[in-house]
């Protein structure tokens, strides 16, 4: 055998190895379980008296923007996390009623201050300071 011949029959094997292991990892077509971090170096403001911010003003109401969900708990404070879900990067929707973050894809949820209260996701939210000033609510890590 010569050189390249021997290239060819490992650059093979090799192809066949890792697509073997690909197949292998796959549950039920699903992609595997991945840690999903939330967006660093956050520094916005929301201007409440806007119409797009509106949701904001009730109790229970949140919004999602710049890749993170702002929400206004049912008493009144301001919170917020990583739209993401951790385990699949799925987006996540708050609900006020029963204090969480839910998936709906795996069914994951977060305490509203981020903690996994149901699997599969592998880790908390992040999560980003709140400070409301007059009608200004600025969200930043």
């Amino acid at each position: 055998m010569d050189r390249k011949e021997f290239l060819s029959a490992i650059g093979v094997t090799a192809a066949s190895f890792a697509l073997i292991n690909c197949v292998g990892c796959a549950k039920g077509g699903e992609a595997s379980s991945v840690s999903v971090n939330g967006p660093t170096g956050i520094d916005f403001t929301l201007d409440l008296t806007t119409t797009a911010n509106a949701a904001l003003l009730t109790n229970g109401g949140y919004l999602a923007t710049n890749g993170i969900i702002v929400a206004r708990t049912t008493v009144g404070a301001y919170i917020a996390v990583q739209q993401s879900c951790t385990h699949q990067s799925y987006n996540l929707v708050y609900q006020a009623n029963s204090q969480r973050f839910y998936c709906n894809n795996h069914g994951a949820t977060f305490s509203e201050a981020g903690a996994v209260t149901a699997s599969p996701a592998p880790r908390s939210l992040t999560t980003y300071t709140t400070v409301l000033t007059g009608t200004s609510l600025r969200v930043h890590s």
